[in-house]
């Protein structure tokens, strides 16, 4: 190989364990491979920023400006208000999952999930279910309804443009409808009678018992009448006569060197942990203040509400501390209070660096909640009903996505040219607010495809494709199209564990296409199987956005992921090796 195509594999190698340890931004680590490729002169600096223009790029942003508008309308809130009626567990995952899949083939998958996350926690909630029995079927059932269509997740799209840059046709944007119905079928069958009984029925705490203190950490500060002054942390007994448990004792800007036998004072601020039941009814019983709400106290008559809220995959604020975000401003809000999985918290509630799953008990005024719970960087788990949009507006933002679909669908007008005019549209009749549009796109989703597409150019101008199907052919021998499109879905789907579906399909489409030349075969079924092997990530809780979401929200372990997935993996692919050559002949 040439030194342009093992620089290209450098390049390619740290972008992959970058992605896979989630300590660099997923966009950002795709610009530094993009500034890489460009540096070294494998790619023009014109081959490196068409991936912005990319049809694809530029469908998904439009697709997202739609989806925000069916769920900042209200479109979906009479299926939430059907759903909540439901008291049984398994018929609760069981309509879950038919209602999901199949707003999944037209609405972004995370606006999806996080919009029926609240409402399956609180029927959990009510029927003494453990969410783990519910949620991970939720998030299934988004990827299974996303890849039905063209234009379901960004994968599929990504898809249908590289292999246009290889010379193919598009594909139409209900060409993968059959197919992707049938493995939903399948799937939703497989969790209901085998993979029900691989989830978790108990959620076991995340410590040992002796450590299992609660979810939540707050600070509360001593006041002059409180039970507490004079007495020792160890004297008190709290965790004995209040069900919290002091993690660290605060006086002013210190922490007590050994808070267990230092003596209460007047203003030290007590770091607890406990159930947030225990914590409030532990605040009135001992004289204490919350105090992250008295740096805030507020003295007008606005009614305020508590509302837990969790950081969602690929917010901005993840990585920041509590201070640096704009939560106060913006919303009025207080948080009070953070739990984090599987972590003691020992930094006062300021110096905390967010992370993804946090869940923060936030004070906020209650008429704020209708836009708390539109940011799509948080989620709100418990909320209140407040003012929901007119139902004028939900049909009008239905009309608009049906109108969008039946165009391209019938080719009247290219994907994305609809996909613009469908947001346009939605803009001017108010489905969304004149902001809503920049601040409910995910930006970094956008980034992400258009500083990764050159790395599919760099990979065929240096040969590097060539010579990874030439190593892969000599895997496989004599054995004909059928075992090479085996190899080329299960390598997809394992370089989509690891790293994510975009960036493997932006890898794996050439090489696809590549493969298929090789053996003789249309490429068209190999791209195929690229999109559903990278749209289809059920084994690892990072595989997926939607995985993600409910892998801190049920409580799972990483293990459950593969316990159920894995197996899902293996069905859809025997699947596919079966459905393909019959709906994409390798000769047609």
């Amino acid at each position: 190989m040439s030194w342009q195509a093992w620089a290209t594999v450098a390049v390619i190698v740290i972008a992959m364990a970058l992605f896979a340890s989630e300590r660099v931004r997923i966009d950002l680590v795709a610009l530094i491979a993009l500034a890489a490729l460009v540096i070294l002169g494998i790619v023009s600096p014109a081959e490196a920023l068409a991936g912005f223009s990319n049809e694809a790029t530029v469908t998904v942003a439009a697709m997202f400006a739609l989806s925000l508008g069916i769920e900042r309308s209200g479109a979906l809130d009479p299926l939430s208000r059907l759903l909540m009626r439901i008291k049984k567990p398994w018929l609760l995952s069981l309509a879950l999952m038919l209602a999901i899949a199949p707003l999944g083939a037209f609405i972004k998958n995370i606006a999806l999930v996080a919009t029926f996350l609240p409402l399956a926690l609180r029927v959990c909630e009510r029927t003494r279910t453990s969410p783990a029995r519910v949620l991970m079927p939720m998030a299934y059932a988004a990827q299974m309804g996303g890849v039905c269509t063209l234009i379901g997740t960004s994968s599929n799209l990504l898809a249908d443009s590289l292999a246009q840059k290889q010379g193919l046709p598009g594909f139409g944007v209900f060409e993968f409808t059959e197919m992707g119905a049938v493995l939903a079928v399948v799937g939703i069958a497989y969790l209901m009678l085998v993979g029900r009984w691989l989830l978790p029925k108990e959620i076991n705490a995340d410590m040992p018992e002796q450590m299992d203190i609660g979810k939540y950490v707050t600070e509360l500060r001593v006041t002059p009448d409180s039970s507490l002054l004079g007495k020792s942390i160890g004297e008190a007994k709290l965790g004995e006569q209040y069900g919290v448990y002091p993690l660290e004792l605060l006086r002013g800007e210190r922490r007590m060197w050994s808070p267990r036998s230092q003596q209460i004072a007047e203003g030290d601020v007590l770091l607890v942990r406990g159930d947030w039941d225990k914590i409030e009814d532990f605040q009135h019983r001992a004289g204490l203040h919350s105090a992250p709400e008295s740096r805030y106290a507020r003295n007008d008559d606005h009614p305020r509400v508590l509302a837990e809220v969790m950081i969602a995959p690929a917010s901005p604020i993840e990585g920041h501390r509590l201070a640096e975000t704009d939560l106060n401003w913006r919303y009025d809000a207080t948080v009070l209070a953070i739990h984090r999985r599987g972590h003691i918290l020992r930094e006062k509630l300021s110096n905390v660096s967010l992370a993804v799953g946090d869940v923060l008990m936030v004070l906020v005024e209650e008429a704020a909640l209708p836009k708390l719970r539109s940011d799509e960087n948080l989620i709100v788990l418990s909320q209140r009903e407040g003012g929901r949009p007119t139902q004028r507006k939900a049909f009008i933002a239905v009309g608009i996505m049906a109108a969008v679909i039946a165009v391209s669908g019938l080719h009247w007008m290219p994907i994305p040219i609809a996909a613009i005019a469908g947001a346009v549209a939605m803009a001017l009749t108010g489905c969304f607010g004149r902001k809503d549009v920049y601040e409910g796109m995910d930006w970094k989703i956008i980034v992400l495809l258009g500083a990764i597409l050159p790395l599919g150019t760099a990979i065929e101008n240096t040969g590097l494709s060539h010579n990874v199907v030439t190593a892969g052919m000599s895997l496989i021998g004599h054995h004909g199209p059928l075992a090479a499109l085996l190899m080329v879905y299960l390598l997809t789907a394992l370089l989509t564990e690891l790293m994510g579906h975009n960036p493997s399909v932006v890898l794996m489409v050439g090489i696809g296409a590549s493969v298929a030349h090789a053996v003789n075969a249309d490429p068209r079924p190999f791209v195929v199987a690229v999109a559903f092997a990278a749209a289809t990530s059920f084994a690892t809780p990072v595989g997926y956005p939607t995985n993600t979401m409910v892998y801190y929200a049920g409580r799972y372990k990483f293990t459950d992921f593969m316990k159920v997935g894995i197996p899902l993996i293996a069905l859809f692919c025997a699947l596919s090796m079966w459905l393909i050559p019959i709906l994409w002949p390798f000769h047609p």
